[in-house]
């Protein structure tokens, strides 16, 4: 149960969770005894709760009619969501070609994988059933890794002894 309570030193409007002993007023912080509060509506959610407030508010400020049209916090964010441009009209307006920025994240998809550079290579190496300079380099490209820099890093791994090459031409990781 809510209830929309109001502040007897400065006349703030608030609403309170069930019946707690004591609350403070949230714009004079002044403690209240919840019992000695007057409770000006009771609700059973917090967004009826809510709304009531509102619409006493809205009455208080002289906007009675503006009290009656509101239908609900929820209700009010779906149509200002609605109102505005969707994403695609927003880039359109802003000269952004919306094709090639689709086409640029179907690219990036992928497989759900963002790999570093020496992340690519050596999941490469540990994923590929015969990781061969050839097919390290293609495991590569499609994480965005260009030869030259595979190359380097092949040799890097080697060097510090992470992996080694294998009488056929391939590689293993140690």
């Amino acid at each position: 149960m809510y209830a929309v309570v109001g502040c007897s030193d400065c006349e703030a409007l608030w609403v309170v969770e069930g019946r707690p002993d004591t609350t403070s007023c949230p714009r004079c912080e002044r403690r209240h005894q919840h019992k000695k509060l007057k409770k000006f509506v009771t609700r059973e959610t917090a967004s009826e709760a809510k709304d009531a407030r509102t619409r006493l508010l809205a009455k208080r400020g002289g906007y009675e009619g503006a009290a009656r049209d509101l239908e609900g916090f929820e209700r009010l964010g779906d149509e200002a969501m609605a109102a505005g441009m969707s994403d695609e009209e927003f880039l359109d307006a802003s000269g952004v070609d919306t094709d090639a920025v689709e086409a640029a994240a179907e690219r990036t998809a992928g497989d759900g994988r963002s790999l570093s550079r020496t992340e690519a290579v050596r999941t490469a190496l540990r994923e590929l059933e015969a990781p061969t300079d050839a097919a390290v380099r293609e495991f590569a490209a499609d994480h965005g890794v260009p030869a030259e820099a595979v190359d380097r890093l092949l040799g890097k791994l080697e060097r510090t002894g992470e992996v080694t090459r294998t009488t056929d031409g391939g590689y293993r990781l140690l």
